[in-house]
């Protein structure tokens, strides 16, 4: 009795973890993913719908969805842009000429007449366009003092996905690892590839060249223009000299202020003012003595 008890209990674990399993792999299967399409600009691209039953009754629509949805397939007809650049394959739309204004998510729609009334299924695609950089923007000073601390940027707003960036000098590349770098002369720049920054912590006169920087990803790359960077040293006998003539000319103003005290052209004047002053007194008291003597009369 033990033994068929034992053997009974042991069948009913099978059981519950055959159910277990296969319930388990229906609710894997039935959870389906989006798709996922990459393509190269200008390139093309096809959209497919995984629709199951395909009749002839059936009713297709794709819209692209966003912010507004948009029709790119409606009543048996491509619309928008893509009636001059597509094609319908069934169920699936084949884009010729992709653009990065392509890229989002798309939903094909298909309703099919059945015993119950209409049917309709769905599937998602979204579509990905990889771009090639663009010219990058580079910003390298003209000039720069040795000592200072200098930093060059590049950056590129078009390429998909991000793009790398590489500093150039007089044509030879900047590595990132400065102990692999056998042709620099400076030790004391950084460069980030991700950020495109170029950045010398105290830069010097071997530093002064032409500096161009470039963009590159999966697709493609592009550079931008050489600008050259001149570094010099500070010219402290220059500004002694400055500092000389300074104080000579402030001494001379000084000099010049106090020999026209001493020789009194700032009291001249003041004895002059004081003396207009008392002649304008005096005509004002004579004026009021006429108008007091003709007011007694």
């Amino acid at each position: 009795m033990a033994r068929r008890s034992r053997h009974r209990l042991l069948l009913l674990l099978l059981r519950y973890l055959v159910v277990a399993l296969g319930y388990h792999k229906t609710c894997g299967v039935s959870a389906p993913k989006d798709q996922v399409i990459t393509a190269i600009e200008y390139q093309e691209a096809v959209l497919t719908c995984k629709y199951p039953k395909k009749t002839m009754a059936s009713r297709l629509e794709w819209k692209k969805l966003g912010k507004s949805v948009s029709f790119v397939y409606y009543q048996q007809a491509l619309k928008g842009d893509f009636k001059d650049r597509a094609q319908m394959m069934d169920f699936s739309i084949r884009i010729k000429n992709v653009t990065r204004a392509d890229a989002g998510k798309y939903r094909c729609e298909v309703s099919t007449p059945s015993e119950q009334g209409q049917t309709l299924e769905e599937d998602t695609v979204t579509l990905e366009v990889l771009v090639a950089p663009g010219v990058p923007s580079c910003e390298v000073p003209n000039s720069a003092l040795s000592g200072t601390v200098v930093e060059l940027r590049c950056q590129d707003k078009e390429g998909n996905p991000a793009p790398e960036y590489i500093w150039f000098k007089d044509g030879t590349r900047l590595v990132g690892n400065l102990k692999l770098d056998t042709q620099s002369t400076n030790s004391s720049y950084t460069m980030n590839t991700k950020t495109g920054t170029l950045q010398f912590n105290t830069v010097s006169k071997l530093d002064s060249g032409e500096y161009s920087c470039e963009a590159r990803n999966s697709i493609g790359s592009r550079r931008c223009p050489g600008k050259r960077m001149q570094v010099d040293d500070l010219n402290v006998s220059g500004i002694i000299a400055a500092v000389v003539v300074v104080a000579l000319v402030i001494s001379i103003c000084a000099i010049g202020v106090c020999y026209a005290q001493r020789k009194g052209y700032f009291s001249k004047e003041t004895s002059f003012q004081k003396s207009s002053s008392a002649s304008k007194d005096t005509t004002m008291s004579e004026n009021d003595f006429k108008h007091s003597k003709s007011f007694i009369i």
